[in-house]
């Protein structure tokens, strides 16, 4: 019964952290390119698309630096709650606030001050970034702390992922009928957004991320142990030596980060192809269920597949998969039953190739402690959120050009997209995603070899030191 409320409030908590990462990495440049710059002046609107594309991505890419350090800053940490759950909440309350501000054009500065426009939303995004980074890094790196038990731990990274992928699927369900109701709210009409409905949905996530970090800062505990107690704090230098060491880590994280670029570049071009290819936006809340349900599945089947045939098989299996989703998706054209298809295809093994990524991550904290000597567990589970706000990043960048360059950009319809403009938009969305998750599963494949029977030698090789060590102290 423990356990059963610990596995609840750490899937609620990942409910709220993914629903709130889907609405940051997607529907923020969304909102930016389709509502905030829609003036009668398409050179101003695409000039400043730009500019805060850019400035998006500067910002992350300056802040990548700073993120082994957050999770250096979390290692250090102690307090009566531990060292995860200040971190959780301050983070959860500052971004959540962020988020909203994002969300408004800072009281029309759009149209009439646009130099004191970018400052602003420049050093809202910095806050909101820094704080959710505190945030994320808290919450996954609680996962080697919370058990050292390679089955335990799995449930928590099934339940967690499970959690996330419900909170991530949500959004793409929710969105449009909530900003419609909330822009009805002010006076539009037949289903029409306005400033007010993107306002009233941020604010939803904001909370609904809030309440989900209580849940796990309540739910949860810490567990000691005797690989757990072999810690001390961790200077700046000995934080990028530990990264730089751990050789597993590092190849998993550049296979990670291909895979991450070309899923979310995808993934944040869905609503486009709705809206602008379709010419069906509120179709998009059909594949929002179908993600969230096929989720759910493919979140299920993760630990039964794991026993069976390893993570190994099931990362590399699941980007043949999406690629095979891909195809179909090139030729589905304007046939909404194919796009369906397509999309079912291609999202189904996401959830697993993920945890099994995760998996190896939370590994790895053993695996760097058992070649270096020293533990470093929110420092090693910073690499896939610096690899997620790296990635997403890119995405930010990279969907803004393909949205302006695409001619996707205010009130364009369907019949306004001419076919060159098409096809550019088809090479940001298929043709370099398959390239970059290719690479990923060759690096994959030929440079990881952290497998689930050698972190289970690891754990046991620590334990008979660490004993020896304790008995060599009490003689």
């Amino acid at each position: 019964m423990k356990n059963v409320k610990q596995y609840t409030s750490y899937a609620l908590g990942a409910f709220g952290h993914d629903a709130f990462y889907a609405t940051l990495s997607t529907y923020v440049m969304i909102f930016i390119t389709s509502q905030v710059f829609d003036t009668a002046d398409k050179a101003f609107n695409s000039r400043m698309i730009y500019l805060v594309s850019t400035m998006m991505v500067i910002i992350r890419i300056v802040e990548i630096v700073f993120d082994p350090l957050i999770g250096g800053a979390v290692d250090n940490t102690e307090t009566r709650w531990g060292k995860f759950k200040p971190w959780l909440m301050i983070g959860a309350g500052i971004s959540s606030v962020m988020l909203i501000i994002l969300f408004t054009d800072f009281g029309g500065l759009t149209t009439s001050n646009p130099v004191l426009y970018l400052v602003l939303f420049g050093i809202t995004y910095v806050i909101l970034d820094i704080f959710y980074s505190f945030k994320d890094i808290a919450f996954w790196s609680m996962l080697p702390a919370l058990s050292t038990d390679e089955g335990v731990r799995a449930k928590f990274g099934t339940i967690g992922r499970l959690g996330s992928t419900i909170g991530a699927q949500a959004v793409p369900i929710i969105i449009v009928p909530l900003v419609v109701w909330f822009s009805s709210l002010v006076g539009a009409k037949n289903g029409a957004e306005n400033h007010t409905g993107w306002v009233g949905f941020a604010i939803v996530i904001g909370v609904v991320s809030f309440l989900g970090a209580l849940a796990t800062a309540a739910g949860t505990k810490e567990n000691k142990s005797l690989i757990r107690s072999d810690t001390e704090k961790t200077s700046v230098i000995g934080i990028f030596k530990a990264l730089g060491k751990n050789d597993q880590l590092m190849w998993l994280a550049l296979s990670y980060f291909l895979f991450a670029m070309g899923y979310v570049v995808t993934n944040s071009l869905l609503l486009y192809y709705f809206t602008y290819v379709l010419g069906a936006a509120k179709q998009f809340t059909y594949a929002g269920w179908i993600m969230a349900v096929l989720g759910v599945i493919s979140v299920s089947l993760f630990p039964v597949l794991a026993a069976k045939i390893h993570r190994e098989a099931i990362y590399i299996g699941g980007i043949g998969m999406m690629i095979i989703g891909y195809l179909i998706f090139m030729f589905a054209g304007t046939d909404s039953a194919m796009v369906m298809i397509a999309i079912a295809v291609f999202f189904f093994p996401y959830p697993m190739i993920f945890l099994a990524a995760l998996m190896t991550i939370t590994d790895s904290v053993e695996y760097g402690q058992w070649k270096n000597g020293h533990r470093n567990e929110s420092v090693t589970l910073a690499v896939r959120p610096l690899i997620d706000k790296l990635s997403g990043a890119f995405a930010n960048g990279i969907v803004a050009f393909a949205a302006v360059q695409s001619g996707m950009i205010g009130s364009a319809k369907p019949s306004d997209i001419s076919a060159h403009q098409l096809f550019i938009f088809k090479s940001f969305m298929f043709y370099a995603p398959i390239i970059l998750i290719v690479l990923a599963a060759i690096v994959y494949f030929t440079k990881v070899k952290l497998t689930e029977d050698r972190h289970k030698q690891i754990v046991t090789e620590l334990e008979q030191k660490l004993r020896a060590k304790q008995s060599s102290n009490k003689q």
